[in-house]
């Protein structure tokens, strides 16, 4: 893979030229800022950010205004090849505080092996109503302690009004959801974005979570996506390596004060 090539390319497709992530956002583009706008329990904040030591103080002040007039807490999610280098440290000095550091991993979905079955005792099932998205987002507050009250409401608004958009599955182990994960697809681009892939303790290491990746990365490839990203954690980082992800950048989220 042209690391180079392909980071330029999900840059256009995935940032400057980004798309609402769900119902009810909207993306827009001032200068030097492409920045998506959602309801409170949608996403809010900055994808892509074209700004030099001169300009990025300003356009950092512009953020927080703009969203603070909406009564809206957004994130500024800066890549590592952003520009200016210590962007990173001018949001953290205009009170942001920056969340844990994840690595941007792509494969090219025709380098895969996508004939992984998940381990016996286990199935994968789709997600189409309220009840899974529910036992989404159950799966996900168990396996990464976080409150999951903004995910269960996007995924809902998603599965419901847009469902060609998403593909959200659970894992089972007999009635028992022991993982869960989700892959939204954006029209017109190359990228499908694997997201939320998390497992229950006690159900980790069985290659369940290998599964849900591979079972993803095929309906991309049935729809016509070229390559499968995700914004992976430490943990997540090996099991993606092996299946053929390679890292190109880093991903930090900066939440607003």
């Amino acid at each position: 893979m042209d690391h180079v090539a392909v980071l330029a390319l999900f840059d256009r497709d995935m940032r400057e030229g980004a798309r609402p992530d769900g119902p009810g956002a909207r993306i827009e583009r001032v200068p030097g800022v492409v920045r998506q706008v959602a309801s409170e329990h949608g996403w809010n904040g900055v994808v892509w950010s074209d700004l030099d030591e001169a300009s990025a103080d300003a356009a950092i002040a512009e953020q927080r205004r703009y969203f603070a007039g909406l009564g809206r807490e957004f994130e500024w999610k800066l890549y590592g090849h952003d520009l200016p280098v210590d962007l990173g440290r001018r949001l953290r000095a205009a009170g942001f505080t920056a969340a844990p550091e994840e690595t941007l991993m792509v494969a090219e979905v025709a380098d895969l092996t996508l004939d992984v079955e998940p381990p016996d005792g286990v199935r994968i099932v789709p997600v189409t109503d309220r009840a899974g998205v529910d036992l989404v987002a159950d799966v996900h507050e168990k396996a990464f302690g976080t409150d999951s009250t903004r995910m269960r409401h996007q995924l809902l608004a998603q599965v419901t009004d847009d469902p060609d958009a998403v593909v959200a599955v659970v894992a089972l182990a007999g009635d028992v959801a022991v993982s869960a994960a989700r892959m939204e697809l954006v029209p017109g681009t190359r990228f499908a974005g694997l997201w939320g892939g998390g497992t229950v303790e006690g159900e980790r290491g069985r290659g369940i979570y290998r599964a849900l990746v591979a079972h993803r990365a095929k309906v991309a490839a049935e729809r016509g996506y070229r390559y499968v990203q995700v914004d992976a954690t430490s943990q997540s980082r090996p099991v993606l390596a092996r299946l053929g992800f390679e890292p190109l950048t880093t991903t930090t989220p900066y939440v607003s004060p």
